[in-house]
């Protein structure tokens, strides 16, 4: 294990390997359900043209897992439970981090080019969504 797969992250907060397959042609990489990705996938979405210095995120779910995969260049991801918050620089396709209901995220300090692919527990339900921080605090706690 690396020194990033064993540091301590936000309440329930972890990096993922995601199997690579990788020969002359190329590299494959595949997350299966319940192996790879803890949850059922009920939605997907990306995120790419990100403008420089514009953060992205900025809010915690209260029911809804998300893992997270930097599917090309790179990006910073803060994780913040309440009482702990950590920053993870994600750079490697093959390398998610699952960011469990209830933690709040923010994502900063996009590669130019990167492409951010999110596959989640639900599918889009606003009202499942804490966008101020100051509130994400106090329903913690």
């Amino acid at each position: 294990m690396t020194e990033r797969e064993v540091a301590t992250y936000p309440q329930g907060c972890r990096l993922i390997r995601i199997p690579c397959v990788r020969d002359e042609r190329g590299a494959l990489a595949f997350a299966e359900v319940q192996r790879v990705i803890p949850f059922d996938v009920e939605r997907v979405f990306w995120i790419y043209d990100v403008p420089k210095d514009v953060c992205r995120g900025g809010h915690a779910h209260w029911t809804c897992h998300e893992l997270v995969v930097p599917v090309s260049g790179a990006f910073t991801v803060v994780l913040d439970d309440g009482q702990m918050r950590s920053e993870i620089r994600m750079e490697r396709p093959d390398e998610g981090v699952l960011i469990p209901a209830g933690v709040w995220c923010e994502l900063r300090d996009f590669a130019p080019g990167t492409v951010l692919l999110v596959m989640a527990s639900q599918d889009y339900q606003p009202e499942g969504y804490v966008h101020d921080y100051t509130a994400f605090i106090k329903k913690k706690r």
